[in-house]
């Protein structure tokens, strides 16, 4: 096969790394969170986006796109979430097409008892672990990675200032 790039076994041992890691950090931020509060890691990362905004709501759509998830994916998300009381939908008056999702104060409330926890685990996960270096790499090249798939303008997904943020 002319013109394929096989991976070296450097770049092959990156890749698994990257992979294994990946999905065994995602794995253990969601059991812990099920175990602690009863939501999802994805659920966590909803209510995060929403704690970060000044009004604690963020039209559907550009909270699918923040948080890198289909719009029907955050829907089932968001109905689940608002079904636990911990999220509602509100329309627009100006747009009858936008919904809104807004964190409610239960949501607000279970946040804050979960951030402590989670943020607890990223640290004994990732970054404890790895140096100053290791985490600057890591930062410098899944940062180029994200700009790279969503395009160059693009800021990185979950930016915000909340406490909650820090760990999302």
């Amino acid at each position: 096969m002319t013109g394929t790039r096989w991976l070296s076994d450097e770049e092959k041992r990156a890749w698994h790394a990257f992979v294994a890691a990946s999905a065994l950090v995602d794995r253990r931020l969601d059991l812990q969170l099920k175990e602690s509060v009863g939501i999802s890691h994805q659920q966590y990362g909803i209510l995060v986006q929403l704690s970060g905004t000044c009004d604690h709501e963020m039209r559907m759509t550009e909270l699918a796109e923040a948080l890198l998830n289909s719009k029907s994916g955050l829907t089932y998300q968001i109905s689940q979430l608002e079904k636990a009381g911990l999220v509602r939908r509100r329309s627009c008056t100006s747009d009858v097409r936008a919904v809104y999702a807004v964190l409610t104060e239960a949501g607000q409330k279970l946040l804050e008892k979960a951030a402590p926890g989670h943020v607890a685990l990223v640290r004994e996960l990732i970054i404890d672990v790895l140096t100053d270096d290791q985490r600057e790499a890591i930062a410098d090249g899944l940062g180029e990675v994200t700009r790279r798939i969503l395009g160059d303008a693009a800021e990185a997904p979950g930016a915000t200032d909340s406490p909650q943020a820090a760990a999302g």
